[in-house]
């Protein structure tokens, strides 16, 4: 049976809040480490920015009453897959922020709700009609024309870019699998645990360097932007209805284009603009399609 209109109208519109709150928050932190990144090793700062989250994760969690394990109950092997989503989608994610423009790795990230339509598909049984098959064909034909392959092949930090891609379709499968039960702020935490000591190891491979004063604020306005993005990216998987809140994943490129111009001075080129057209554009046609099919079916 479907919920009632207003139900859903109330939770659509909490949910698009959710992810308009998680894609400025997560695009913001990014810059920031970029920008840290020009000063000290990336690993390092990576670990202290989650050095920095942990602690304010645990008092929000506190304070909310959302840190608990008795919810977590039946949930752990989804969690556990999730984190890995989110570990993996991380160390790829930063190994292309440091040399990627960050407009254009925000392109290619764009084509995520056309990858979890795929994934939903190939592991969770969801049925993909041949118009939504087509529009995610597009989509990653879109992702070809932003990177464009040259004739030694795929630049490894594009292809780094799609490694990321599938290692966020696999958080974001698994959060839509979590418990109602299961408390956001433990989940998150749980992937900021990990995440931090996976960087922490890694950061040892060289020797740390003392924080330059101009990089110290900037790892903490991060910390702040991942908590945030950390806990609002898995309230909104969990409320309202995916074709109606996903669309609002793609202000993260009007956010990262703002951004590069602002802080480097870059600007995409025509062909990535169009490749981020085609995949926004597959990425919509999907997403209202889902929501058309979805309607025909509690008529």
């Amino acid at each position: 049976m479907a919920l009632p209109v207003a139900v859903s109208r109330a939770d659509n519109l909490r949910g698009a809040g959710y992810m308009l709150v998680a894609m400025a928050a997560f695009t913001l932190g990014d810059a920031c480490m970029k920008s840290v990144s020009e000063q000290m090793p990336l690993f390092q700062a990576v670990t202290l920015r989650g050095l920095l989250t942990l602690p304010l994760m645990v008092l929000i969690g506190q304070l909310t009453g959302g840190l608990r394990l008795r919810g977590m109950a039946g949930a752990w092997r989804t969690v556990g897959l999730r984190t890995i989503g989110e570990v993996g989608a991380t160390l790829s994610f930063f190994y292309c922020l440091v040399s990627m423009p960050l407009a254009t790795l925000s392109a290619i990230l764009q084509a995520t709700p056309l990858a979890v339509t795929a994934g939903a598909a190939l592991f969770m049984g969801e049925r993909v009609g041949w118009r939504r098959s087509l529009a995610i064909a597009m989509g990653f034909a879109g992702v070809l024309i932003i990177i464009r392959p040259g004739p030694a092949g795929v630049d490894v930090t594009a292809l780094m870019a799609l490694v990321s891609v599938a290692f966020v379709v696999l958080r974001d499968l698994c959060s839509r699998r979590l418990p109602v039960s299961a408390p956001s702020v433990t989940v998150a935490l749980v992937a900021a645990v990990a995440v931090t000591l996976i960087c922490a190891v890694l950061s040892l491979r060289e020797p740390w360097v003392p924080v330059p004063p101009a990089a110290l604020p900037l790892i903490g306005m991060a910390a702040v932007f991942v908590l945030t993005g950390y806990i609002f990216v898995i309230r909104v998987m969990r409320v309202g209805e995916v074709g109606f809140t996903t669309p609002f994943r793609y202000s993260a490129l009007v956010w990262a284009i703002f951004l590069g111009w602002l802080i480097w001075g870059d600007l995409p080129d025509g062909w990535e603009l169009l490749g981020a057209a085609v995949v926004v554009a597959s990425g919509l046609f999907t997403l209202l399609r889902e929501a058309r099919l979805k309607d025909a079916g509690n008529a």
